[in-house]
């Protein structure tokens, strides 16, 4: 059916997502393999395939929808009405973890923040910091933030020493707000704590992020977020995509009630956007298989057989170089719990895909990119994040697969790492995992050295390093996946590092469903997520 938005005539509605039972007749299936990918033939009558929503409509005018919801927010007074000329004013912003791949410029950040100064400057507002929401994720390069907040608000803030990052190890500038009645401690940004107002500017990719835990995260201490990211935390974190069956959730929004009774004014604005990942002549990675043209076939075997050719490092930067075409479907601001439940309704919108039960098996490929390496390698640590991490949780009330059933990955799994990004992640692979995989084990004999070793803090503080302890946390990221599944089987990957991982290596995916039968009998059941663009299994 056609629709309408503001009187503009959109045409046909976005196809919503789709759940594809295989037969004799579908065609083979894409699966990301990192920096390139391949047609897998799934078997028929016992597979099928959950295809993401195809792009919702963006807004028609972003920079009037911001101002309306800058003057209009929800649960609390307009924003101007916040500001005066004797106050301090913080804006923090989510840092290159999102979007993934990064958009087009203008950047939403970049909107919402040009909207806020501009509000700022009527009101005679001049002591404004603009921090990074690091947490411990890398200090972003130069260019990172140029890219996010647009020239002129780098070149006024930056060189005046008030656009600066979040430094969690800066314990001078650290401010304990309160602790929660199980004993969390909030300990924040000092900056932040001080200021009489905080105007947070996200990107929400997925039902994960944004709320409490923006603030809670981003501009805390590694002391704070120790409380929730933890492996008895995140095995019972069921998912990632469902606060309210999230242990980390409710731990952050714990934290968030002591920073709404103890803590600054927040005034939160909390953007949502479609999944339009690819542009041109990428667009048909977004594409079901059978609708394919002769064009994309084309591009697929010629982009292929490229990337065959290409090392790993130039293919690499040619992904990296993508450019989102992502459009902003809504912005909302104002008290952040209310603001972050209107945000879930547009999120549910776009990603959310009805499942009926699971099965005996789960494949994914995993992409080129995670939250943790924007610009950087998807070095084998980051491979078991994206894959137990992140696609596991790519669900609602219950896993796509059973439990004790089998996950299979598609990547190559090289032992590749990028020294400056990733310093302790090296030694992490080198002499945690030779040890041990199991994330409690590992909790309790390794993560205090790591997070605590003088150099990989140096690397953090001054140069662009993931926190020591980071390797952990994405490790722990995976807990679920990894109690959940009766085993994990990379296709492709570098054989000895796949068991380094605790892993099983396959060469092909013919090859990894008689390995699966072991546990999974000789004619499973089998769930494929296509991934990215972005989706959520609403199992039922």
């Amino acid at each position: 059916p056609d629709t309408t938005r503001n009187g503009e005539v959109l045409g046909l509605m976005p196809r919503p997502g789709f759940v594809l039972d295989v037969d004799r007749s579908t065609p083979p299936i894409l699966f990301w393999r990192g920096e390139n990918f391949s047609l897998e033939k799934l078997p028929a009558d016992r597979s099928r395939v959950i295809y993401p929503a195809e792009p919702l409509p963006g807004l028609d005018d972003v920079d009037g929808h911001i101002r309306d919801a800058l003057l209009n927010p929800i649960d609390m007074e307009p924003l101007p009405a916040l500001l005066r000329p004797d106050m301090k004013l913080t804006i923090c912003f989510d840092d290159a973890s999102l979007s993934l791949p990064k958009m087009r410029r203008p950047d939403s950040r970049q909107r919402i923040i040009e909207a806020v100064l501009d509000m700022a400057a009527e009101a005679g507002v001049d002591d404004i910091h603009l921090i990074a929401a690091l947490g411990l994720h890398r200090r972003m390069h130069d260019y990172e933030l140029r890219h996010v907040l647009g020239d002129r608000i780098f070149d006024a803030f930056h060189p005046r020493g008030m656009l600066y990052q979040h430094d969690a190890e800066d314990h001078d500038n650290l401010t304990v707000i309160g602790e929660t009645d199980r004993g969390e401690v909030l300990e924040i940004n000092k900056r932040v704590a001080d200021s009489d107002l905080v105007v947070y500017a996200n990107v929400n990719q997925v039902a994960m992020d944004g709320g409490w835990k923006s603030i809670t995260t981003g501009v805390a201490s590694y002391r704070s977020l120790a409380f929730h990211h933890n492996p008895q935390t995140l095995q019972n974190t069921r998912s990632l995509m469902d606060r309210h069956k999230s242990d980390l959730h409710k731990s952050v929004w714990r934290l968030g009630k002591v920073l709404q009774d103890h803590g600054p004014k927040i005034f939160t604005v909390e953007t949502t956007i479609n999944n339009d990942a690819f542009p041109s002549p990428f667009d048909f990675l977004s594409k079901r298989e059978w609708e394919w043209t002769v064009k994309d076939r084309a591009l697929f075997l010629g982009t292929q057989k490229s990337l065959d050719r290409t090392p790993n490092r130039v293919a690499r930067k040619i992904f990296h170089g993508i450019e989102a075409p992502y459009a902003m479907t809504s912005v909302q601001a104002g008290f952040t719990p209310s603001v972050h439940e209107r945000t879930l309704e547009h999120v549910h919108a776009q990603h959310l895909v009805p499942v009926e039960g699971q099965t005996d098996i789960l494949t994914m490929g995993i992409p080129f990119i995670s939250p943790y390496n924007p610009e950087g390698i998807m070095n084998p640590i980051l491979v078991m994040c994206m894959g137990l991490g992140y696609l596991f949780n790519m669900y609602r009330n219950k896993p796509l697969v059973r439990e004790g059933g089998v996950v299979i990955m598609t990547h190559p799994t090289y032992r590749e790492f990028n020294p400056v990004h990733h310093p302790s992640y090296i030694d992490f692979f080198d002499e945690v995992l030779a040890d041990t995989t199991d994330p409690v084990v590992m909790s309790e004999k390794w993560e205090k050295k790591y997070a605590e070793d003088e150099w990989y803090r140096h690397l953090y503080r001054t140069g662009n390093a993931y926190h020591g302890v980071h390797p952990f946390y994405a490790w722990y990221w995976g807990a679920h996946g990894q109690q959940w599944a009766g085993k994990v089987i990379i296709v492709g990957g570098d054989p000895s590092t796949v068991r380094r991982l605790g892993f099983t290596p396959a060469s092909t995916m013919d090859d990894a469903f008689e390995i699966a039968s072991d546990v999974v009998g000789r004619t499973p059941t089998i769930s494929h997520l296509h991934v990215p663009s972005v989706l959520v299994a609403d199992v039922v």
